[in-house]
């Protein structure tokens, strides 16, 4: 399995960037794509997912209303559109896969496979 992810970049607060991760070696459209974050000393946290079908999305309250998660089943890629981006949201932006279910799909524990990361830099 492999989750080629690009898009990361600096841009000027208010600014919007774009996620993309590619996905090979699985059954794409059986898997929970997830996007995470890691800011450099705090954990990695979730910030949203994509249920297989495609028909369900969750997000972390503090990206709620700015960034959209989109699936490509065609392309067997998940995007990450983030707009009206804070210096807070400055991290490292890993996308995952797992067969994951609702309850437990905000836990980066339950996803098998991971990318490798593209960082994000947020200026003020």
């Amino acid at each position: 399995v492999q989750l080629q992810a690009s898009g990361g970049g600096l841009v000027q607060a208010g600014g919007s960037l774009r996620l993309s991760c590619v996905a090979s070696g699985l059954t794409f459209n059986g898997y929970t794509m997830g996007w995470f974050r890691q800011a450099p000393g705090k954990e990695r946290e979730f910030v949203a997912i994509i249920r297989a079908s495609g028909g369900t999305t969750l997000y972390a309250d503090s990206v709620k209303g700015r960034f959209t998660i989109s699936r490509d089943r065609a392309k067997s890629t998940v995007h990450l559109q983030m707009n009206s981006l804070k210096p807070e949201d400055t991290a490292t932006y890993y996308c995952a896969a797992g067969r994951t279910i609702l309850t437990t799909a905000r836990n980066p524990q339950y996803y098998d496979s991971w990318g490798q990361g593209t960082l994000v830099t947020v200026s003020s």
